[in-house]
């Protein structure tokens, strides 16, 4: 296998010297209402990376790229708040053989962290990519939640923009009796 960036020879995919020079993720806070979000990457330094979500190559990358960012993340976490959370990934659907969220939830799977895969799905299969937020506002994604009451959960998304998806989640899953704690994603799109 060779690495994606710079094509030496190796077996992940990406080299540790591209992994530490090139991917290292630098945490960016934004609030949406009373949603806290946190993000790895800025989107625009990523976005070739990103693109590749419903390609078979895109299952590599999104592995690799969540174990750089996710996985460090929720390691210090649980270092620091020792309870039981849970993890929800926001409507996991398989695409290409493959779920690109699943693949970020699942990067979070260690000690007192519960993985309820597909457990928060969308009734809506809008496109909200290139989409104005009065688009994403008079066109929701009608998420339903089968998961189980009284939790806290992380929420996790690839790509936040306007929050919009975000927030009807959170809202979803408030009237459902979960407390979403905060929600991660791999990138953030400024607008």
């Amino acid at each position: 296998m060779r690495c994606l960036s710079c094509h030496k020879l190796g077996i992940n995919t990406f080299c540790k010297a591209c992994s530490d020079k090139l991917l290292k993720p630098s945490v960016s806070k934004r609030t949406f209402g009373s949603l806290e979000v946190y993000s790895f990457f800025k989107y625009q330094n990523i976005e070739d990376l990103l693109l590749t979500k419903h390609t078979a190559q895109g299952f590599s990358v999104y592995k690799a790229l969540a174990k750089l960012s996710f996985t460090p993340f929720i390691k210090k976490f649980m270092q620091e708040d020792s309870r039981e959370i849970y993890v929800i990934g926001i409507d996991e659907n398989i695409r290409s053989g493959y779920s690109h969220v699943a693949l970020l939830t699942d990067a979070m799977s260690v000690k007192n962290v519960n993985i309820l895969h597909a457990k928060l799905m969308a009734k809506s299969r809008v496109n909200y990519s290139g989409k104005s937020l009065q688009f994403r506002l008079e066109n929701p994604r009608e998420f339903v939640y089968k998961g189980v009451p009284n939790i806290e959960v992380i929420l996790v998304d690839d790509i936040v923009t306007t929050g919009t998806t975000l927030q009807e989640a959170k809202s979803v899953l408030t009237e459902s009796g979960v407390e979403v704690l905060f929600a991660l994603t791999l990138a953030d799109v400024e607008v």
